[in-house]
């Protein structure tokens, strides 16, 4: 796999503009983005589109949750526009996860990517809404479930990885949010994600994927930097 395209940046910004302005800065060492509901929403599904008209990689972060027949019609969507990934949440259930597969068999690049639990939750967070399981056996479980649903692959933390490599064998995407450039995590920066690690340790704890956003795209020099990672990743 290249790796320039293993490095998905997340386009976490709410206007067209701002994120063209990430896309044009990065040039060609930008290979992969993540469109979020925010943006999607703010800009309409153009962007997507012509990125992935350009060649790129786009992975499109819907976490669906409907009904299955609306489920489907997304994921077709997110297939004419020229998406890569889409995400539906494990916590849908089996039905749901199917029908988002099957609607995906139409379009040979797009894949169906079960979030398992949401990065930025804690376990504190997963007793609120009454789940008794803790994030360490919960995601495992999802993730399991997705597997025999056919989906192509998960979302999960970088410290999930090496357990959800070890359950789902060497077939599955692992896409791993919450991924950090190594100076913050020496502090200066902070996150949203409760579960983080750096670029190198999640990739080589089994992840295939890993997403970077404003860490990324607020350095003074993003495509260096994005350039310089992605050869590391290489070694």
């Amino acid at each position: 796999m290249d790796a320039a395209r293993r490095i998905i940046v997340a386009l976490d910004v709410d206007t067209v503009d701002a994120a063209e302005a990430v896309v044009a800065r990065l040039g060609d060492a930008g290979q992969a983005y993540k469109i979020g509901l925010e943006l999607l929403t703010a800009a309409g599904p153009a962007l997507a589109a012509r990125l992935a008209g350009e060649g790129k990689d786009v992975f499109l972060d819907l976490k669906l949750f409907e009904i299955p027949t609306s489920v489907a019609g997304a994921v077709r969507a997110a297939g004419r526009l020229g998406a890569t990934m889409v995400t539906v949440h494990a916590m849908a259930g089996t039905r749901i996860m199917e029908a988002a597969v099957r609607a995906a068999a139409d379009f040979p690049r797009l894949r169906v990517i079960a979030l398992t639990v949401v990065t930025s939750l804690t376990d504190a967070d997963l007793a609120d809404v009454g789940v008794r399981a803790t994030t360490a056996e919960q995601v495992p479980r999802l993730a399991r479930l997705a597997q025999r649903a056919g989906c192509h692959g998960v979302v999960a933390s970088p410290q999930e990885a090496a357990t959800l490599r070890a359950h789902l064998g060497p077939g599955m995407l692992i896409v791993t949010p919450g991924v950090r450039l190594r100076a913050e995590l020496a502090g200066q920066a902070s996150t949203e994600h409760a579960r983080p690690a750096d670029p190198v340790a999640a990739l080589r704890a089994g992840a295939t994927h890993i997403v970077i956003g404003r860490s990324l795209t607020r350095s003074p020099d993003p495509a260096a930097v994005l350039a310089a990672l992605s050869e590391e990743l290489t070694l």
